[in-house]
């Protein structure tokens, strides 16, 4: 199973597709979302992402604050003060694609995605708390690009739901991420297993949305099979703004991506067989037990049991293979301690 997002296959066999989560981490100011896009780039992120979106068309003005956000006044307003100008997004998608980095958004509203579609990027994120809005679903299905599908919240009805109406489009290059939707997110809510779960029943790719502290949780994800892992990034977690406490800052990122690639070669592909390389041809050679003379074995001595031990290296005949040896005949004679060889008998 793949998707393909801009010229980069995603999927079964491809490396995992690493989002850094600028999200609102702008603060409004482009220049800061300039190096957000530069550390990014840096770090060998495969993309970076934004959220579009205007507080008018997310939220009532009369909606009550989230406990996490108790040190803010007003949902609304704060929601007001994250919005990133919608003029921003060419520049910024051409100086991330100048930096060798995919750009792309979470669309909240239908005016979004078409300033988007305008600027042609390569797909769009669903942000978890927008997957009950079937019919901005249906509208960002009719793209024909590849959707990340959060799943933060979502129960399996939620989830069919979303994926039969994009389907209904025409449109199946979808991924489901799992994620806990709480900022920053408990480790042990993170249920990991969804990710399988979520694929054996979907037949879809899937991956893994982060809100969790630190990169522990996401590079399990990987070792899980996660082909996208996206995580929260900003400049500096001292940064004002909801979303840069629980953030990974440039160097973490760097070294998570490199994490990352670590845990993608240690999967390897599942099949369980002898030496793979010269060096582990090596260790089978010499780090292997195989049968060794106890004792000194005389020229047309009858092997018994008793003259007989397993030892390092395994250059003999193998322990398994001892049933076959007794009642042999030494050929020639056998030094104790010697490893003992076919030809001797």
């Amino acid at each position: 199973m793949q998707i393909k997002i801009g010229n980069q296959p995603v999927g079964d066999g491809c490396p995992t597709f690493i989002i850094a989560e600028i999200g609102s981490n702008h603060n409004q100011e482009f220049n800061l979302a300039l190096e957000h896009i530069d550390a990014a780039a840096e770090a060998k992120a495969d993309a970076v992402k934004f959220q579009t979106f205007k507080a008018n068309k997310h939220i009532s003005k009369y909606a009550e604050m989230p406990k996490y956000l108790k040190g803010y006044s007003s949902i609304y307003e704060l929601i007001h003060s994250l919005e990133i100008e919608r003029d921003w997004h060419k520049p910024l998608k051409e100086y991330a694609e100048s930096k060798g980095i995919l750009f792309f958004s979470s669309p909240c509203d239908y005016e979004a995605v078409d300033l988007l579609e305008g600027i042609h990027v390569p797909a769009h994120k669903v942000a978890s708390f927008d997957i009950p809005d079937l019919d901005l679903l249906r509208y960002i299905a009719k793209t024909g690009k590849p959707i990340l599908l959060s799943t933060g919240l979502a129960d399996w009805m939620d989830i069919q739901r979303a994926v039969d109406v994009c389907c209904e489009e025409g449109n199946s290059q979808i991924a489901l991420l799992q994620c806990t939707s709480l900022y920053p997110a408990p480790p042990n809510l993170s249920n990991l297993k969804a990710m399988n779960t979520m694929r054996e029943c979907f037949g879809l790719i899937t991956g893994y949305s982060d809100h969790t502290v630190g990169d522990t949780i996401a590079i399990a994800a990987v070792a899980m099979g996660a082909s996208i892992i996206e995580k929260h990034f900003t400049i500096s977690r001292d940064l004002p703004g909801p979303d840069h406490s629980f953030a990974i800052e440039p160097i973490e990122l760097k070294l998570m991506v490199q994490k990352i690639k670590e845990v993608e070669h240690a999967r390897g592909d599942g099949i369980k067989k002898g030496p793979r390389t010269e060096l582990e041809a090596d260790m089978y050679r010499k780090g292997r037990r195989s049968l060794h003379a106890k004792v000194d074995i005389a020229l047309g001595t009858t092997i018994t049991e008793e003259m007989l031990e397993t030892k390092r290296p395994g250059l003999g005949i193998p322990p398994y293979q001892k049933e076959y040896v007794l009642g042999k005949v030494a050929k020639e004679n056998i030094k104790a301690d010697q490893w003992i060889e076919w030809s001797m008998l």
